[in-house]
């Protein structure tokens, strides 16, 4: 029994299922999607027919017969059948269903219309396989047609052609109507970086765009889509809090915390005193020991800081430029203690110098040298940790300085293709090493422009390490970025309200398509996050990525028309910068020259100057001001810290190897000195458990300090 229906039942209507047969034979099935999958859709049941009603199913079989006959003939002409195949979509459908079984003793004229069927199948499965021969051919030669074609718009000139027309008339009478009545609140608009934003984009204004060439697809070339085809739906971005304040103890402490709350990678900030190449005992470091990150002095901070953390587990990210190379060290040797091998890390060091001379100022010795330390750092990496990142070329900073958007894509994609000329200089391959550079992106308030900002940094690298560097490997061509919500961006005056930037910001880096997170906390305006305020910041990363939808989707935004209209021209502006800063001879002539400072410090001015004029709103400051004063828990590092952390230091100089200490930092210095690189040295030194501090001296020592001057 099937559907209620015997078999004695379906031969006693041996016409009408011979009639079924007939329709279905040869005919595809149609696919359908059934929850989110496909299926075939089965040819269309029979109609029930009374048995006595013989003579009209032999009329139905005779019409039937001259249709078969037919198509026959049809058949027969192979090209033009052929050319019907091809023209029609290619789709590989399931076998259509089965047709019902022919009654044992057939009508008069059954015979003759199942030879006739059988007649029809068989030469539709010859123009099917000739059709598919055709297309198979034509498939083989189109790589050739394709590579000497040109580029070609993906909207036809007609429709554009009309397009722009219905516009042009929508502005003369809806939109001309309108600013009658009410005029514009302002006289233009632009994004935060000066980039023009029309009343209206459509396809007409898309003419010059062909999707291959410059969007394509996520996971392949030129990446504007996003570096990994599935992007967030096989796996959500990094979580990665940044954490770090008074002594490896208490850091290490909130690294825990943190990972307990769903936190899926370390981020580690040091203190001034590390960053400037400083032990806590130095005069210089008075007052400062713990208070903007952790204070780390030795091999032995750094054991008390990683304690009971699974490293061949969890990436750690390690912010820190100046002093990298003794940072870096310390975290290899950390991990050898643990049985860690250097191959098994994972995670990424910040180590970009010339970000330092350009926003942060943060350094030990001149630009050249301080390069050629960094390159040092990637070779060694490329030859011995794999999993590692030796470099995250980083805007952070430098839109933190105060550059727009443009200023912060154009001087880090400088930066980076100059780390890329040193080392393809030094003689290294590109391939060995450019997989594994990484950068960071600041995402502030302009939502559209800062995810039109990664979109055109991926283009832009990628197009630059294939065009320029030459380089094979598509690994190479990716722009793998870490993004962190915009410090600069938060206020004092109601602090609550930076709840709602973060996510803002947070959200954007997400449709942007980031690799790796950091959300700022409410009260860093004032200090150190609390673990309170931390775990807000935590939990929006969170709600984005299991509540807001965008991890569902690749590049969600894409195909926007204002979307791509941005990506375009910031690419267009980051370009010029580029080719500024190429003209001047190349980022590190650029720095010691001082241009990306003097274009920073001029972005910083005019916006200081919007917002003093009520040009630019700030919720909180210059709008919406409210005469309440929210008061929020403040996280406090004490000096006894500091104390605690001078004692221990002062405790591990007098119990060490003092001669291995001595013998180690020659080794250093003559490294230094020699051209050789410098990490085999420097781990050495951190094995003996010299210093941060002692380590820099020796830079400072061969290369000389470093003091810049003033541009106006």
């Amino acid at each position: 029994m099937k559907n209620g229906k015997s078999d004695a039942k379906k031969r006693a209507r041996g016409a009408t299922a011979t009639k079924s047969a007939t329709r279905t034979a040869g005919t595809k099935a149609a696919p359908r999607k059934v929850a989110g999958r496909t299926a075939t859709r089965a040819a269309p049941a029979a109609k029930k027919a009374p048995a006595k009603k013989a003579a009209p199913a032999k009329t139905a079989v005779a019409v039937k017969k001259v249709a078969a006959v037919k198509k026959v003939a049809a058949a027969k002409k192979p090209a033009t059948a052929r050319k019907a195949a091809v023209a029609a979509p290619v789709k590989k459908a399931a076998p259509a269903k089965k047709p019902a079984a022919a009654p044992k003793k057939p009508a008069a004229g059954k015979a003759t219309a199942r030879k006739v069927v059988g007649t029809v199948k068989q030469a539709v499965r010859k123009a099917a396989t000739a059709a598919k021969a055709g297309v198979k051919s034509a498939a083989r030669k189109a790589p050739k047609k394709q590579a000497k074609a040109k580029a070609q718009p993906t909207y036809d000139k007609a429709s554009l052609k009309k397009i722009a027309a219905a516009k042009k008339k929508w502005e003369q009478q809806e939109l001309g109507k309108s600013l009658a009545k009410m005029p514009l609140r302002k006289p233009a608009y632009v994004t935060d970086s000066g980039v023009p934003i029309p009343d209206l984009l459509t396809p007409a204004d898309r003419t010059g765009e062909d999707y291959l060439r410059d969007i394509g697809f996520p996971g392949q070339y030129p990446y504007t889509r996003g570096p990994q085809p599935t992007m967030y739906r096989a796996r959500h971005w990094t979580m990665r809090q940044f954490a770090g304040f008074g002594t490896p103890e208490d850091t290490n402490k909130r690294f825990k915390y943190l990972l307990s709350q769903g936190m899926t990678g370390l981020s580690t900030a040091f203190d001034m005193p590390a960053l400037m190449g400083y032990d806590a005992d130095h005069p210089m470091s008075r007052g400062e020991v713990g208070k903007e990150g952790v204070a780390a002095s030795s091999l032995a901070d750094f054991e008390i800081l990683y304690k009971d953390i699974p490293l061949d587990k969890v990436t750690t990210s390690m912010t820190i430029n100046a002093s990298a190379i003794y940072a870096l060290a310390c975290y290899v040797v950390t991990g050898e203690k643990m049985g860690v091998p250097p191959e098994k890390l994972g995670g990424t060091i910040q180590a970009d110098i010339l970000k330092e001379y350009i926003a942060q100022k943060e350094w030990i010795v001149p630009p050249r040298p301080a390069v050629r330390i960094v390159i040092d750092m990637i070779e060694w990496c490329s030859q011995h940790m794999p999993r590692w990142n030796p470099i995250s070329i980083s805007g952070y900073h430098i839109r933190e300085a105060g550059a727009t958007a443009v200023q912060e894509a154009a001087f880090t994609l400088a930066d980076g293709l100059g780390y890329v000329e040193e080392c393809v200089k030094r003689g290294m391959n590109v391939d060995d090493f450019a997989p594994r550079l990484s950068f960071f992106w600041d995402v502030h308030n302009d939502f559209f422009e800062e995810v039109a900002k990664f979109r055109a940094a991926r283009r832009i690298w990628a197009r630059k390490m294939k065009e320029k560097f030459g380089a094979k490997d598509p690994r190479s061509w990716m722009l793998r970025t870490h993004a962190q919500t915009a410090g600069v961006s938060l206020t004092a005056q109601q602090p609550y309200n930076n709840v709602v930037r973060v996510a803002l910001q947070a959200f954007a880096a997400v449709c942007g398509g980031t690799q790796s997170l950091h959300t700022n906390s409410l009260d860093e305006t004032y200090a150190l996050p609390t673990e309170n305020a931390v775990t807000i910041a935590l939990r929006t990363q969170q709600i984005i990525a299991h509540e807001s939808g965008a991890e569902r989707v690749v590049d969600p935004l894409g195909g926007s028309y204002y979307i791509e209209y941005l990506t375009d021209e910031m690419e267009k502006r980051i370009l010029e910068y580029i080719d500024r800063i190429d003209e001047m001879g190349g980022i590190i002539r650029a720095v010691e020259e001082g241009y990306p400072q003097k274009e920073i410090a001029e972005s910083a001015f005019r916006h200081q100057k919007e917002v003093e004029a009520n040009d630019r709103y700030i919720v909180g400051v210059n709008a919406c001001v409210s005469e309440n004063r929210d008061d929020i828990e403040l996280l406090k590092v004490h000096d006894e810290l500091a104390n605690e952390q001078i004692a221990r230091l002062q405790e591990l100089k007098a119990s060490r190897d003092a001669a291995a200490v001595e013998k180690a930092l020659a080794n250093v210095e003559q490294a230094a000195r020699d051209g050789v690189n410098l990490m085999p040295s420097v781990l050495d030194a951190v094995r003996a458990y010299a210093t941060l501090g002692e380590v820099c001296d020796v830079f400072r020592k061969v290369f000389g300090t470093y003091r810049e001057v003033g541009r106006f």
